[in-house]
């Protein structure tokens, strides 16, 4: 069980979003540290002036997560500053909602630094200290994005079906080694965020809350969960893929469940 009181936490994209309502339930479960990393200073700012109660206990740093010499040098601030991660949260992440052939090459390069390479990175930048401490916990937020594919999605889901399977090998090399160190992947549907505004939510598969989803990710680190897909039909996804066809999968996905139509109107952050 990894516990929240009175340790390490730190969130990568915290400023804002699902990431900020974690931040703010790790400070009211007591957690010794909570650091928060977000390329939006005033975001950060704001952050600070709201949680100014527990000023002693929130750190921010402004980090570009696509760039990893931003991501090595902070971490090494962090660990200057506090004895160790004892629960890092990949949270960070982007979506371009558009055909693959009208995304301009920066907007794919960006949306695989940050979702793919920079949770890579980050838990880098940490890995070895939690090894040499014995313990941490290291939670990496994937999508239903990554358990099948969606149009107007491709290279969101193409980052989300990477981290997948880095963060299951992580999982497994990790229990090799017997390090002490666990790994949670997580898989939601849309949440109900900037980030997704628009989306049409397929069939028996509701917006999440985010409020909901960051009390689910919290009580998944408390169990030592290896995964958390929610909602419900979510769950299912691995085994459909399994035992369908592929043309029938696309029949129940696209045609029963409208999947396949979800981003048709997609418009996503109208703040940046």
């Amino acid at each position: 069980m990894s516990a929240i009181k009175n340790k390490h936490i730190l969130i990568t994209g915290g400023a804002s979003g699902i990431g900020r309502l974690m931040a703010q339930q790790m400070l009211k479960k007591q957690a010794r540290k909570v650091i928060i990393w977000d390329i939006d200073n005033e975001k950060l700012d704001e952050l600070s002036r709201k949680f100014s109660n527990h000023q002693h206990r929130l750190l921010t740093y402004p980090v570009d997560v696509s760039d990893p010499d931003q991501i090595y040098a902070t971490a090494e601030k962090v660990l200057e500053q506090v004895a160790g991660i004892d629960i890092l949260i990949n949270n960070a992440g982007i979506v371009v909602g558009k055909p693959l052939a009208d995304q301009s090459a920066k907007e794919i390069q960006r949306t695989i630094a940050i979702n793919l390479l920079g949770v890579i990175h980050t838990a880098r930048a940490f890995l070895p200290d939690m090894q040499r401490q014995g313990s941490g916990h290291i939670v990496n937020i994937a999508s239903a994005a990554g358990l099948m594919g969606n149009p107007r999605m491709s290279v969101y889901a193409g980052s989300k079906w990477g981290i997948i399977g880095w963060s299951e090998s992580l999982r497994l090399e990790l229990e090799q080694q017997e390090s002490g160190i666990r790994v949670t992947t997580v898989e939601p549907s849309f949440i109900n965020t900037g980030m997704f505004a628009g989306v049409k939510p397929p069939l028996l598969t509701p917006l999440l809350e985010p409020i909901d989803i960051a009390n689910k990710i919290i009580r998944a680190i408390d169990r030592n969960a290896v995964h958390l897909r929610a909602p419900f039909m979510v769950k299912f996804l691995p085994f459909l893929k399994g035992v369908l066809p592929t043309r029938a999968f696309d029949f129940v996905a696209g045609k029963l469940f409208r999947v396949y139509h979800s981003m048709d109107t997609f418009t996503g952050r109208t703040d940046n």
